[in-house]
């Protein structure tokens, strides 16, 4: 297993085991991808297994959900539009409003303005898109401007789904590198969250109730979903009545 978190594992067979097993699918769902590691890290423009994947997709005729904070989606647009024939959608995780801050918190990611314009040309290319508003962080992200900012900024940039997530999870080795990194950039913060979260494994926002009022307002003045909607597959030829 890894025990950096710095470190990935490349699975350099993923497209033959992809390649074997869509086939057998006799329904198809949304594929998903993101939720775990994101599919575009920078290793992906030399190993392109994520374009592969999404052509092999697109061969089988699945919808597919890609979930990342990379702009390097743009470089599969051609396959993207293709997947579209039956269902893409890209949604990028944005918590931070300011370029800074987001340079700060997630560095080696692209700025959130990098992110937002990659949802716009996305849109523009007929690609549904969207927003994963999450995790954001106790006593740095939770404040009603940056929820009113990343809001009006996604909305602006054509997304049509944001999903909020006010506050987040640690484990206990993630509790360990989250800390340690909080006494690198916000010194002094780290008691605020032992004190205000111990050891527990989910750590609301103190302001999570206030911010998801705001969050709810919004929605209904720029009509946002605030989930992903299922995918329906298109009903299949109508079967002839034996009486």
């Amino acid at each position: 297993g890894i025990e950096n978190f710095a470190d990935i594992l490349v699975k350099v067979n993923a497209i033959e085991l992809l390649e074997r097993e869509l086939p057998t699918k006799r329904k198809k769902g949304l594929i998903g991808t993101g939720s775990m590691n994101d599919p575009y890290q920078p290793v992906e423009a030399t190993y392109r297994l994520t374009r592969r994947a999404l052509q092999v997709i697109a061969k089988w005729g699945f919808p597919v959900s890609v979930l990342t904070k990379s702009d390097l989606a743009l470089r599969d647009l051609d396959v993207l539009q293709e997947v579209n024939k039956v269902r893409a959608v890209v949604s990028y995780t944005i918590t931070a409003a300011d370029d800074e801050l987001a340079r700060k918190l997630e560095p080696g990611a692209p700025p959130t303005s990098a992110r937002l314009a990659a949802i716009a040309k996305l849109a523009a290319a007929g690609i549904e898109t969207g927003i994963m508003m999450m995790p954001i962080l106790p006593f740095i992200l939770d404040s009603e401007e940056n929820i009113r900012e990343i809001v009006r900024r996604g909305v602006d940039a054509g997304a049509r789904h944001i999903l909020p997530g006010f506050g987040m999870t640690m484990r206990d080795r993630q509790r360990a590198w989250y800390y340690a990194r909080l006494d690198e950039i916000y010194p002094g913060l780290r008691a605020r969250y032992e004190w205000a979260y111990g050891e527990s494994y989910g750590c609301p926002s103190p302001q999570a109730r206030r911010l998801d009022g705001l969050f709810r307002e919004l929605q209904a003045k720029h009509g946002f979903a605030d989930h992903l909607a299922p995918y329906e597959p298109p009903p299949g030829p109508e079967q002839l009545a034996l009486f």
